[in-house]
C-alpha cells in the first residue's frame, strides 16, 4: 500500500509555520514512516508528483504567482489546512492593505530610505510575479478545509491535526492547543 502523501508551501508568509512544522521534533521520524512529502521546501520538491492527502498552507496571497499556487494546491489536494494568521487573516503582510499600492511602490523603489535606484524605475519585468491590489486570506481565494491559529501555530497543534486527518478522525483540538494569551 502507497503511503499519502502532504504537501506544503509558502506564500506571503516568513516559514514561522514550517518552523512548526519541523518543531514536532523527533514526531517527523515517526511522520515519513506512515506519510510521503510531496511538493514542499521541506524536501525541496518543486512539483506535485500525484495526488496528496493533506495541503499545508503558509502564509496570504499578495501576488498572482500566490494565487496560482494556492489554486494548484487546492485542485491537488483533498484536505486544505491553513496554517497561521498570514494564511487566515493576512496577517503581518496585509498591513499593507491600508496603504495605496502606488505609495507601496514609490517607498519601496524610488523613496525609501535605503533605496539606490539611480534609474528612478518601478521594476516592470515580466517575470515579477504582478502584485494584488490587497493582501488576501487564502479562504477568499479557494476553498479552506481546515485553518490553524497562531503566529506560528505550535509543532503540536499541526502534529494532532495531521495524525487525526491521516487517521480519518474529526479534527477536535484541545483548548490548551489553540489558545494564545
Amino acid at each position: 500500500m502507497t503511503k499519502p502523501r502532504i504537501a506544503t508551501t509558502s506564500l506571503a508568509g516568513c516559514f514561522g509555520c514550517h518552523m512548526s512544522v519541523l518543531d514536532i521534533d523527533e514526531r517527523i521520524l515517526q511522520l515519513v514512516e506512515i506519510i510521503d512529502f510531496d511538493k514542499s521546501p521541506i524536501n525541496d520538491i518543486k512539483e506535485f508528483h500525484g495526488r496528496c492527502a493533506v495541503g499545508l498552507i503558509e502564509g496570504g496571497c499578495c501576488n498572482e504567482e500566490n494565487v496560482r499556487v494556492l489554486r494548484e494546491f487546492r485542485k491537488y489536494c483533498d484536505v486544505l489546512v491553513l496554517l497561521g494568521d498570514c494564511a487566515t487573516m493576512g496577517g503581518i503582510p496585509a498591513m499593507r492593505n491600508t496603504i495605496p499600492l502606488e505609495e507601496c511602490y514609490k517607498t519601496a523603489y524610488l523613496e525609501g530610505p535605503t533605496v539606490y535606484n539611480p534609474s528612478g524605475k518601478i521594476p516592470d519585468d515580466p517575470e515579477i510575479p504582478l502584485i494584488l491590489d490587497k493582501v488576501y486570506p487564502c479562504k477568499e481565494i479557494v476553498k479552506i478545509d481546515y485553518s490553524l491559529p497562531g503566529c506560528p501555530p505550535s509543532g503540536d497543534s499541526i502534529w494532532q491535526t495531521l495524525n487525526a486527518l491521516l487517521a480519518g478522525k474529526p479534527l477536535d483540538l484541545p483548548y490548551e492547543l489553540i489558545k494564545y494569551d
